[in-house]
C-alpha cells in the first residue's frame, strides 16, 4: 500500500483525511491494532532504548551526511516516507529514491542537527528535536562517506504541510508497513566479486517508486528495529550478522 503526491512548483498540501480514506484500500479489523502498535508509545521507549548508545555516541563523534528516516501515518496507517531527488541535481544520486537528508554543514551540532535542516530545506518543514527516536549506526554510501539515519516520527500526514524544493524533490511518497512487511514486494540481489559472494542488498519492490541502495539497506535496518521478529532482514552490512 502506498500514496505519492508529486511536487508542484509551489509546493503542496497534503489532501484531507476523507480523501485519503477514499484512495487507501480497507484494513480487516483484525489487523488495524497489529498495524497501529508499530507507531505506538510503547514501541517507541523500546527503539529509544535500543539506541541510546548509538545516539550518545554519534552525537559526539562527526559524520559526513546524515538522513531522517520519516515514520509517519496515513489515514492511521503507520508508513515510512521517502523523496525522489530531481533529476536536475548533479551527483550520483539524481533521478533516486531517497530520505531526507544530504551532508553535513560545519554550523551543523551533530547528525541530527544535520538530518532535520536537510529535511527542511527539502521539504519545508520544520521538526522540532522530540521527534527524533534516535541515530542509528552510520553506513557507507557510494563513495565511501558515512552517512547516520536519524530515525524519527512525523506523526500524522495529514497534519503536516509539505513544500518540497521543486530544485531537489521530483516526489514525495509513501510506502506503508502493511506493504513493506508482504513479502511479494521484497526483493534482494546478491553480489560477487571474483566469483566469490560479497554481500546481499535488499530492493523493495511494487510501490511508486523502487527502492534500492543505501535507502533500501537503511528501511531493511529500520524495519529489523521496530518489527522484531516480524521481519527478517535481507542485507548484509559489515559488521552485522
Amino acid at each position: 500500500m502506498s500514496n505519492s503526491w508529486r511536487t508542484p512548483a509551489w509546493g503542496i498540501m497534503l489532501p484531507s483525511l476523507h480523501y485519503l480514506c477514499r484512495r487507501i484500500p480497507h484494513i480487516p479489523i483484525a489487523s488495524v491494532g497489529l498495524v497501529r502498535r508499530y507507531l505506538s508509545w510503547e514501541n517507541e521507549q523500546r527503539c529509544r532504548g535500543l539506541l541510546k548508545a548509538s545516539t550518545a555516541r554519534y552525537r559526539k563523534e562527526t559524520v559526513g551526511a546524515a538522513v531522517l528516516v520519516s515514520l509517519c501515518s496515513v489515514a492511521g496507517d503507520p508508513a515510512i516516507l521517502y523523496t525522489l531527488r530531481s533529476n536536475a541535481l548533479t551527483g550520483l544520486y539524481k533521478g533516486e529514491v531517497s530520505f531526507p537528508g544530504g551532508k553535513r554543514d560545519d554550523s551543523d551540532q551533530d547528525a541530527i542537527t544535520t538530518a532535520l535542516r536537510e529535511t527542511h530545506e527539502e521539504l519545508g518543514i520544520e521538526l522540532k528535536e522530540d521527534c527524533v527516536w534516535g541515530i542509528m549506526r552510520p553506513l557507507p554510501d557510494r563513495t565511501n562517506m558515512m552517512v547516520a539515519p536519524v530515525l524519527a516520527n512525523l506523526g500524522p500526514l495529514e497534519n503536516l504541510m509539505l513544500k518540497p524544493n521543486p530544485h531537489e524533490v521530483e516526489t514525495v511518497f509513501t510506502l506503508s508497513f502493511s506493504h513493506l512487511l508482504q513479502e511479494k514486494n521484497q526483493g534482494y540481489t546478491h553480489f560477487c566479486r571474483d566469483g566469490v559472494y560479497s554481500h546481499t542488498m535488499p530492493v523493495l519492490l511494487h510501490g511508486p517508486h523502487r527502492v534500492w541502495g543505501l535507502t533500501a539497506v537503511i528501511t531493511d535496518l529500520t524495519l529489523e528495529l521496530l518489527v522484531p521478529g516480524k521481519y527478517r532482514r535481507r542485507s548484509y552490512v559489515v559488521g552485522r550478522r
